[in-house]
């Protein structure tokens, strides 16, 4: 009876002791299991992507323009623009995602507070150099810029970010919102003769080697691209149309044209009109977007009007 007694007691004391062995290491801070994306959404996962990918991240560098001008006033009197920029300034980045089944369609918007600079002459000069501007005019404004972007989920790990790909984008299209400037199509000829024709930047899909999307361009250093731009415009007058290219992601090597008007025709609500102008790529390989920003004259040329503006890019990339 006794061993029985003993026995119980060396079972009860064992089973205590396991228990707490248990206990202790579930509540133990020694040692633990780190998942990295603990907290991370397919969503969350899909934005970082979206912010490291090098096409994407082109586009800003070649809408901000220019470096902040020194304010010196304004004028009542008619003025003639010497140099044009505009500096902006990203304050919302939103990426709404519709998730079906392997596939992901994210909607990228982007809202940009700016300023419209424009050093000026109170009479018509052919210099433009520093010592003609008389004023600087300064317009803000806000313009919203969409992107389109397609993700393919291509593993099922415990890490969101390893689970997709961008596999394409879609061209940029935005601006202040007006009515009465609008582009409607975009021609690039290369100089081998291809034509690359968009009149929906939203629809228009590029890719890296997914053969089932248009390729983002590849081109040569020091290749030139003729650059045709269609719009209907509210005015009579000649708009403002420039074409902004070449910078890297410090705004390094930009470049900017203004385009000519080779043909306007009234439509009934107004004028359609096409724009040309031809620009070069510059010796730096890497990834870089063509951006096409359109101002009515008056936005130009009247300190008093405020800004109109529609814009639409293209990204590109310089081969090694």
């Amino acid at each position: 009876m006794k061993k029985l007694n003993m026995l119980a007691k060396l079972l009860s004391i064992f089973v205590a002791s396991f228990v707490l062995l248990f206990v202790g290491c579930q509540d133990s801070t020694l040692d633990p299991i780190v998942n990295e994306t603990t907290g991370t959404s397919d969503t969350e996962a899909l934005q970082q992507i979206a912010d490291e990918d090098s096409a994407l991240a082109s586009f800003e560098p070649n809408y901000n323009e220019e470096e902040a001008m020194t304010f010196l006033g304004k004028t009542q009197t008619a003025i003639f623009p010497l140099r044009v920029g505009q500096k902006v300034r990203l304050v919302n980045r939103n990426l709404n995602v519709d998730f079906q089944g392997d596939s992901a369609f994210g909607t990228l918007t982007r809202t940009f507070e700016g300023t419209l600079f424009i050093a000026a002459s109170y009479d018509s000069v052919t210099t433009h150099d520093s010592s003609a501007v008389d004023t600087i005019i300064q317009k803000p404004f806000t313009s919203v810029i969409t992107t389109k972007l397609i993700f393919k989920k291509v593993d099922n790990t415990d890490n969101p970010k390893r689970n997709w790909r961008l596999v394409a984008i879609s061209l940029p299209e935005g601006g202040t919102q007006s009515p009465n400037i609008d582009i409607t199509k975009l021609i690039l000829t290369y100089e081998n003769g291809e034509v690359l024709e968009i009149t929906s930047p939203n629809d228009y899909f590029l890719s890296r080697g997914r053969p089932v999307f248009k390729q983002i361009p590849t081109m040569r250093r020091n290749q030139d691209i003729n650059v045709k731009v269609e719009l209907n415009s509210a005015y009579a007058e000649d708009d403002f149309v420039t074409l902004t290219y070449g910078a890297d992601h410090r705004g390094r090597h930009r470049a900017k044209k203004r385009f000519e008007l080779i043909s306007s025709l009234p439509n009934g609500n107004g004028y359609t009109k096409v724009y040309e102008q031809t620009f070069r790529t510059h010796q730096f390989p890497g990834y870089y977007h063509a951006i096409i920003n359109a101002f009515p004259r008056q936005v130009i040329f009247d300190d008093a009007a405020p800004v109109e503006s529609e814009s639409w890019g293209i990204p590109y990339i310089i081969k090694f």
